[in-house]
């Protein structure tokens, strides 16, 4: 084998050439590309790799040229390689005020530390290194020129933030929320949990239904609002136990009493979709876009809805012309009931979505629980007791005396009827379909937060086992969504789309080497002399 150069255009690359024989002929074949000449030459990575191969080959290294370097004759420490990417997080501290806010609170309090550089250290963590107080406090020698803090003011900050969370929301909101002066404010409303790797219960960690699948396990409910633009304004934490739906009651009242909003309308999914919270949110003078039980609608309704007329093109395919989406809106009366009499009404719009493409993926589905399903049949001794939803969803069962299994061809018809048909539910009447949608539509934004909270800041594992430990490892969560998401935007207003993780790596990889250094004993000697 041996090296040949060969030029492209105004470059010569380097090449591994090695001959051989083919066919009884000699020829030359390329075993590898080394790359431009320009790029090789002098270069101390391929001057470092050359005399490996020599040693590997049995030949002795070469010996290099020494550079003559400005740091030569004096005595270099090892280079400690420090983050300083936190400091667009601790600018964007400044610039959101939350400093004067924990100087604020801090004098409310008997802390005697930096409330906001402990604050501010904890918030750091979790933006570029989650994990553990403990593990943060050993690391923090990680980012340079960072105030020390120590580990007792850690867990002391977390108790002063639980007891001020409300109050400092409520600073915030007033300082940095942008939305007052648009006429109608949408703000997002979702539950998420969080659960404990333990099975000890108290007045906030308790049993329920896991988002995560996380069963077996003691956890906490979090309802969050955010804006339009996906930063949060406020959440509430609930014991582990509570359902979706009764959460809202609370949190409405946090809204109009801490935040003042004067004009909202509140978007959730189904799980908030009760005639209860409905009303509760039109009592509180808000409004309402939930997406609408379609299923459990009156009869009349339902019929309307698969019936084909009335329904108006929404979306067709711009290369065949192919209908993709109807829309068909529907006046209806919510009529709220309680212990059997009328206790209110609720003017609505129901908007009645039909999408092809919907209507396949909801058919796929079926197809795969009806697989299930049958599967399921041929263990029939595994099916007592569970509860009717996957594929057991579309099995029967038959018999008197024995009890028999069969799969429910009426269900299956029931829900074909259905295949891409989807319904929200409105209180307001003056906004037109398209609005309606595209405010629904946008509640991705606070599912994609909670994915955020979730995996990007690693709320979980909660290593704090006390109901105020807790609400004040929230907060921390809570300023550390906050600080990305409004870094996230910033970004975006100037044209750089980045996502969590990519503004985490970034940061984490804008480093400084810190070395010390000192004229050694026998240069400094001769420094003496002259």
């Amino acid at each position: 084998m041996f090296l040949k150069t060969t030029r492209s255009g105004q470059y010569e690359y380097i090449q591994i050439v090695e001959s051989i024989r083919e066919d009884g002929k000699p020829t030359h074949k390329v075993r590898f590309n080394l790359g431009r000449k320009d790029a090789i030459v002098n270069s101390p990575v391929w001057q470092s790799l050359a005399i490996k191969l020599a040693v590997l080959t049995g030949l002795e290294a070469p010996t290099l040229p020494k550079k003559v370097s400005p740091i030569d004759g004096l005595d270099l420490s090892e280079g400690v390689v420090l983050n300083w990417g936190y400091v667009a997080y601790q600018r964007l501290w400044y610039t959101l005020g939350l400093d004067k806010e924990m100087k604020l609170l801090q004098s409310k309090t008997k802390a005697t530390f930096s409330f906001s550089d402990v604050v501010f250290f904890m918030v750091l963590h979790h933006l570029l290194t989650p994990g553990s107080k403990l593990n943060a406090y050993e690391r923090q020698e990680r980012y340079a020129s960072l105030p020390a803090v120590k580990l007792q003011h850690l867990y002391r900050a977390l108790d002063y933030l639980a007891e001020y969370k409300e109050a400092l929301e409520e600073a915030l909101f007033a300082r940095n929320y942008t939305l007052l002066n648009s006429e109608v404010d949408v703000v997002f409303y979702d539950v998420t949990t969080f659960a404990f790797e333990s099975v000890n219960s108290d007045e906030l960690r308790e049993f329920g239904f896991s988002k995560d699948n996380k069963f077996g396990e003691v956890q906490v409910v979090l309802g969050m609002f955010i804006d339009s633009e996906g930063c949060p304004i406020g959440y509430d934490l609930f014991a582990g136990n509570t359902f979706d739906g009764k959460t809202l009651v609370t949190a409405l009242a946090s809204l109009k009493k801490r935040f003042g909003i004067r004009r909202v309308i509140i978007v959730a999914d189904r799980g908030i979709n009760s005639k209860l919270n409905l009303q509760a949110i039109s009592e509180a003078g808000y409004g309402y876009i939930v997406a609408s039980r379609l299923k459990s609608m009156p009869k009349s309704v339902r019929d309307e809805a698969v019936s084909i007329s009335g329904y108006q093109t929404l979306e067709v395919d711009k290369d065949n012309g192919e209908l993709l989406v109807r829309v068909k809106l529907i006046p209806y009366v919510n009529v709220i009931r309680e212990g059997g009499k009328t206790v209110g009404q609720l003017e609505e719009l129901l908007i009645i979505t039909h999408s092809q493409k919907r209507a396949k993926k909801d058919a796929s589905d079926r197809a795969r629980l009806l697989e299930k399903a049958e599967k399921l049949l041929l263990k029939p001794e595994n099916l007592k007791g569970q509860l009717k939803r996957g594929g057991r969803r579309y099995i029967k069962t038959e018999g008197s005396s024995e009890v028999e299994y069969g799969l429910d061809e009426e269900a299956l018809k029931r829900d074909a009827v259905w295949d891409g048909y989807y319904a929200i539910q409105t209180s307001e009447l003056e906004m037109s379909p398209s609005q309606v949608l595209e405010a629904y539509h946008t509640l991705w934004k606070i599912e994609e937060s909670f994915r955020i909270m979730k995996s990007t800041l690693e709320v979980r594992p909660i290593f704090h086992w006390t109901p105020t430990r807790i609400r004040g490892h929230f907060v921390v969560c809570f300023l550390a969504f906050l600080m990305e998401r409004r870094l996230e935007l910033r970004l975006k207003n100037n044209n750089i789309d980045a996502s969590p993780l990519n503004i985490r790596e970034a940061l984490n990889k804008l480093t400084v080497t810190n070395s010390t250094f000192a004229p050694n004993r026998v240069e400094e000697k001769r420094w003496k002399h002259r």
